[in-house]
């Protein structure tokens, strides 16, 4: 009971020591079960099959990703802890001469430990209950699902599992502790308040050179990620350029308090200036000592602002383009021309010869349910490939891009069916003279490629008649609905161009349903898309093995959707938990430090310091510890957002960044800038305290 009540008084008397560690305790419990209490949210939804399906695989996948969350937040923890026992080496040391054993310490720091796990994660589970709902109706609105049956909801399921994984990781930190104390002697304990982290003076002229190196070595990994991308065709190639960049991250903060302290010492009307010197020196000492802290969490920074920007880019590009690319209710499509010798049936054969609609007819499905129906056919054929199309430049293009198919037969289409699809979708119409031909192509990275054949004048050969092309440039233009600009290139010939049955290469159908009402659309999309549920339509094209495909807008739509969500969310999880542990390292590190050097300021004050100076003196030290992982994480972005944009193929201008940007920078100030503001706060309140 008398050790309870010490832990108790100890608890109280620490709560300025234990506030950020309590709090990012309380963040990290919440934010857990927020996002793995997911799947009770889904079951209160009314939304489609689809939807439903889609937001289930969310919860999978967050489900996997809260492992890797879990392990994050345990090693924050575990070093949280470490730095606050030592902090409390000295009042150790004062038990031990008391007559205090190390079971009883430990006794001690187990029950302390225990009282402040639980009261975090009863703290946390109340406010990720309430932060729960609210995400709710965040998943709603982003599913457009119907909230009209909404009711509070509990999740027992990511109640367990977030006491489960906490209380292991509380555990281990108690175990971590009574480890600890058992090494600790009793000299140790009593002089710890005297005694800083062991500093090895470097050699400037070794820093200089250092830092130039990994500069260079960052350099030449920036250029690998962005202007060499395309050389980067497999993981261990992607590799390389991390490699590289980790290891001058390392090195870059190795040298950098050498580099600018002598570059410092060598202004001198800046160097002594103010308190400059003690600024300077205290700057020198703690980045000297935490070498692989900054380097892991301005590489946890870097991580945020990339998964951030990039997520939240390719949500905003998602969803942006679902109206212009479905302008269509449904677009279907199947092979023409199935050989007789393939892997094909007798029915599939007998049907590849046959116009879509009369697939439709003959297998019980009412055509007046469609309504504005165009039907057309593309042919392909080996006479025309890529190679062809690019003529000349072949040799350029493929030394450039050697990863490329070009033995790949082109898509052809008539300009009269193109035409009739342009008037539908509200594309511009083309006309042709009989020896002209164009290029539609809305994919950015391939219509770059092909304008270099285009701008060459190169000719194209089809069925005996040579061609010219009309524009010396692609132009925008697609035939099926899709999520966005997909089409990486089909040729516009000529109604004149022979164009035989046998280069026939798929049928396609584009129409609207015929409906008034929501319910008549959704129950003709149901002929057409079957997500599990019963379907006589497609029941019977999978009996008689009829291969027929297809898109629908609202397939699409939800998919994109869906897709987008499951992006932002898992991007919003992973940069809050990165965001915290690298913000929560810091401001430990620098609380830990200051309590350290007490004695320092005390000294400050004696030789006539104002508190005004000593407290800016504070700032400058705490901002600047701060701010040097964010800056070089903000440079490691800026190429690594780039990177990860032409991974993901996707092409974004930089103000269609713009929003993201922001947006990831409101958030990180806002987080970041807490704890920076409270580590200022905590740290004045250390350095006016007597020592204890």
């Amino acid at each position: 009971m008398m050790l309870f009540k010490l832990s108790v008084k100890n608890i109280r008397k620490s709560i300025k020591d234990y506030t950020i560690y309590f709090l990012t305790l309380i963040l990290g419990v919440s934010i857990f079960y927020m996002f793995n209490s997911l799947d009770s949210q889904e079951a209160m939804l009314t939304v489609s099959s689809s939807t439903r399906e889609i937001v289930k695989l969310m919860v999978s996948m967050i489900g996997m990703v809260s492992v890797f969350v879990a392990i994050t937040l345990g090693f924050l923890i575990v070093y949280a802890n470490n730095f606050l026992i030592k902090r409390r080496k000295k009042e150790f040391g004062l038990y031990m001469t008391l007559g205090m054993g190390r079971w009883q310490i430990s006794r001690i720091l187990l029950v302390e430990t225990f009282l402040i796990g639980l009261l975090s994660l009863v703290v946390g589970m109340i406010v990720g209950v309430f932060g729960s709902q609210l995400m709710s109706v965040l998943v709603a609105k982003l599913f457009e699902a119907d909230m009209s049956e909404y009711q509070f909801v509990f999740s027992k399921a990511a109640c367990m599992k977030t006491c489960l994984c906490f209380g292991v990781m509380y555990v281990a930190v108690m175990i971590l502790n009574v480890f600890t104390i058992s090494k600790y002697k009793l000299i140790d304990l009593l002089t710890a308040v005297k005694k800083n982290e062991r500093v090895k003076m470097k050699n400037p002229l070794l820093c200089v050179i250092v830092f130039l190196g990994a500069s260079g070595m960052l350099g030449y990994a920036y250029y690998l990620v962005t202007a060499g991308a395309d050389k980067i065709t497999s993981a261990d190639k992607m590799a390389v350029p991390i490699a590289m960049g980790v290891v001058a991250t390392f090195f870059l903060f190795w040298s950098l308090s050498g580099f600018v302290l002598k570059l410092v010492q060598s202004r001198k009307n800046i160097y002594l200036r103010g308190s400059n010197v003690f600024v300077l020196r205290q700057i020198h000492n703690k980045i000297n000592t935490t070498v692989v802290s900054m380097t892991i969490i301005c590489l946890l920074l870097f991580m945020t602002i990339s998964v951030l920007s990039v997520a939240l880019s390719l949500n905003n590009l998602l969803t942006n383009d679902l109206e212009e690319m479905t302008p269509v209710d449904i677009n279907l499509y199947k092979p023409a021309n199935l050989p007789e010798n393939g892997d094909f049936t007798k029915e599939q054969i007998t049907d590849s010869k046959l116009a879509i609609s009369t697939t439709l007819k003959e297998n019980g499905f009412d055509m007046n349910q469609l309504k504005d129906v165009i039907e057309f056919e593309t042919y392909a054929t080996n006479e025309l490939t890529w190679k062809d199309s690019l003529g000349d430049t072949y040799e350029q293009v493929k030394e450039q891009f050697p990863m490329l198919q070009y033995d790949t037969a082109e898509l052809i289409i008539k300009v009269s069916d193109y035409n009739k699809i342009a008037s539908l979708y509200g594309l511009p119409e083309q006309e042709l003279l009989e020896d002209e031909y164009l290029v539609l192509c809305d994919y950015d990275n391939m219509k770059n490629i092909r304008n270099i054949a285009l701008q060459n004048n190169n000719r194209i050969t089809l069925a005996g008649t040579e061609y010219h092309a009309k524009y010396k440039e692609c132009q925008d233009g697609y035939i099926t609905i899709s999520t966005s600009h997909t089409n990486t290139g089909i040729i516009v010939v000529p109604d004149s161009c022979n164009l035989t049955e046998s280069m026939k290469e798929q049928y396609f159908l584009i129409a609207n349903y015929n409906a008034k009402t929501e319910e008549e659309r959704e129950a003709i999309e149901d002929e057409f898309t079957n997500y599990g549920e019963e379907s006589a339509l497609y029941d019977h094209f999978e009996k008689k093995g009829i291969i027929l495909d297809g898109m629908t807008k609202i397939s699409i739509i939800e998919s994109s959707k869906g897709l987008a969500t499951i992006i932002t969310f898992i991007a919003i999880y992973l940069g809050v938990i990165f965001l915290i542990a690298s913000s929560a390292i810091l401001a430990l590190k620098e609380l830990s430090e200051n309590s350290d050097n007490r004695q320092r300021y005390m000294i400050l004050r004696k030789i006539g310091m104002d508190e005004e100076m000593i407290n800016k003196t504070l700032f400058c030290q705490i901002g600047v510890f701060f701010l040097t992982p964010l800056l070089l994480a903000i440079i490691h972005s800026v190429f690594g957002i780039q990177f990860g944009l032409k991974l993901t193929s996707v092409q974004v201008k930089p103000e269609e960044m713009l929003p993201s940007v922001i947006g990831t920078a409101i958030f990180l100030v806002a987080v970041y800038g807490g704890y920076f503001l409270a580590t200022y706060a905590g740290s004045k309140n250390i350095i006016k305290e007597p020592e204890r």
